[in-house]
């Protein structure tokens, strides 16, 4: 893929500030271990269409993860009047398939707060290694979601937040958590499945082996992984 067909489909500046962003972010847990991503997506009733392109792509993070340590999945999402769920902690994709295709979005409220708390309280059992956030709009108090954004960068929870659309409040919002909790911000939009595929591998890689490992995927994979390590060789 080259850097004009990125422009055109998911903003060469968002790419690349991710993909630094992912190299950067830190990832602390002991050798052998499994990476543990937390993997949220807002199911109200707007974002039926991501989500089954995410049923269709959510293989990509166990596979690429794989050659690098592994990774256990925790699907959460919310929806409807005040419902916020998550899975138990999940190793193989059907797994994830069968939480995922029982899911039926429904229309309501972000719960965002309720996510970031969720993150907070399962790091403090185990580490979380990072976190995906998916979604379109924020309805909720900022400055409170800012708050629980710093508390997961003390906890070195890093953020990957991906915006379908260009809502400016949700933007300015999400660009801050992933500022605060040292992840990445990235737009995507419905004509750029792959991208959104390749962009979550890169981060299931970096879950499960870290900077090293991302660099091997990048040589091995090129596209966008490969970009993430340019990026990486620059820094």
């Amino acid at each position: 893929m080259n850097d004009k067909t990125l422009s055109r489909q998911a903003g060469t500046d968002d790419v690349s500030a991710f993909l630094e962003k992912v190299a950067s972010a830190p990832v602390i847990k002991p050798a052998g271990e499994r990476g543990r991503l937390i993997f949220a997506l807002d199911a109200t009733a707007s974002r039926e269409p991501t989500w089954e392109r995410a049923c269709r792509i959510q293989g990509q993070m166990f596979a690429a993860a794989s050659a690098s340590g592994g990774l256990e999945i925790q699907l959460c999402y919310y929806r409807g009047y005040a419902e916020f769920d998550a899975s138990p902690w999940l190793r193989q994709s059907d797994d994830l398939v069968k939480w995922m295709t029982a899911v039926h979005c429904l229309g309501g409220y972000t719960q965002i707060a309720k996510l970031l708390k969720h993150a907070i309280g399962e790091t403090r059992i185990k580490k979380v290694d990072a976190v995906v956030f998916i979604g379109d709009c924020m309805e909720e108090n900022a400055e409170r979601l800012c708050e629980l954004a710093g508390r997961l960068g003390i906890l070195t929870v890093p953020v990957f937040v991906f915006q379908e659309g260009h809502d400016p409040v949700a933007e300015q919002t999400f660009r801050q958590i992933a500022r605060l909790t040292r992840g990445a911000f990235c737009h995507f939009d419905a004509n750029s499945a792959q991208e959104l595929c390749d962009l979550l591998s890169a981060v299931a890689v970096y879950a499960s082996g870290g900077r090293r490992a991302l660099e091997d995927y990048g040589r091995r994979h090129g596209g966008i992984a490969l970009q993430l390590t340019h990026q990486m060789d620059r820094g």
